[in-house]
């Protein structure tokens, strides 16, 4: 388990983020160019190392009712990826995304490495983009599923 010094130190190499100290020595960290109105991805990180990050927006995490995912456990690793992911779900589409769906369903796919792919619906399709360039089109949903789990991608919206 990381010490507070040790998740701070990571939280804070975020530059997207902004601290906000706030009572009994916790801190928030937010996300001013949020899309939605959720500003906060670290919620109350406390000096006993006890802590929460906003994962509203993300598949595959235990969260609570208001979407957050208690980090006390977290690993480095664990932390510095639910950070990410939790930025990149909360931001504005990259001019390929907003090229690539418009305004077609779209889901976009993570892996370990921080690689993702755009999932599109298109004319009773499903494409998979990496940037502008296509990927696979498949002739279902489950298809593409099936295709993005065997390459080691989750769902990141």
């Amino acid at each position: 388990m990381l010490n507070f010094n040790e998740k701070l130190a990571i939280i804070e190499s975020f530059p997207q983020l902004q601290r906000n100290d706030v009572s009994l020595g916790r801190i928030n960290f937010q996300f001013p160019d949020s899309v939605t109105e959720k500003k906060n991805i670290v919620y109350h990180l406390h000096p006993n190392g006890n802590g929460f990050v906003y994962a509203g927006e993300l598949a595959g995490y235990q969260k609570d009712k208001k979407g957050m995912v208690n980090i006390r456990e977290f690993s480095a690793e664990d932390l510095r990826r639910i950070i990410d992911e939790s930025i990149q779900s909360l931001s504005p589409k990259t001019i390929e995304e907003e090229a690539i769906a418009g305004e077609a369903y779209e889901e976009t796919w993570i892996n370990r490495d921080n690689q993702t792919l755009l999932l599109v619906e298109e004319e009773d399709m499903w494409n998979v983009y990496a940037g502008l360039n296509l990927d696979g089109t498949f002739n279902s949903y489950g298809e593409a599923i099936q295709y993005l789990d065997e390459e080691g991608f989750h769902r990141l919206s």
